[in-house]
């Protein structure tokens, strides 16, 4: 009796906390998403680069459209009621607001070098585009992202 109790109050308590998520955690999950999605295109990149493995297009095509569906929405995700999650926390530093302008065009950098990385057909311009896209990645986070806590 004493676990369905537990349980039934488990489930309540999970319903509770999704009832209290918005458009703001909703943004922040889409933006978590978007950011995992990229971290994962890693597995396929790095090798390549590092020499481990040959450059194979049709996999650098895979994972470039992973990071595409999952970042699709980027320009939407960021409104200024999306500063702070109603249950989810976000590493984005309050610059993404205050100089939207860097931002935006830190964005555009980004995906600039992802196109290229897309249109790569061989090693030599695959290598060229990831330093490119590894740039804008490094430079968007080290201003715009709050260090892991």
């Amino acid at each position: 009796m004493k676990i369905k109790i537990a349980m039934v109050l488990s489930v309540l308590a999970l319903g509770a906390g999704a009832a209290f998520a918005g458009p703001a955690d909703d943004a922040i999950a889409a933006r978590q998403g978007c950011m995992k999605a990229n971290g994962g295109s890693m597995g396929t990149f790095v090798p390549i680069v590092k020499g481990e493995k040959e450059f194979d297009a049709a996999a650098v095509a895979a994972a470039v459209a992973k990071i595409e569906a999952a970042c699709g929405g980027w320009a939407g995700w960021w409104g200024a009621d999306t500063m702070k999650g109603e249950t989810l926390a976000t590493r984005a530093k309050p610059d993404v607001w205050s100089d939207a302008e860097g931002f935006a065009a830190a964005g555009a950098a980004y995906g600039a070098a992802l196109g290229k990385v897309k249109a790569a057909t061989d090693a030599a311009s695959f290598k060229a585009a990831f330093g490119e896209f590894g740039g804008a990645c490094q430079s968007c986070h080290s201003k715009y992202q709050q260090p892991q806590g």
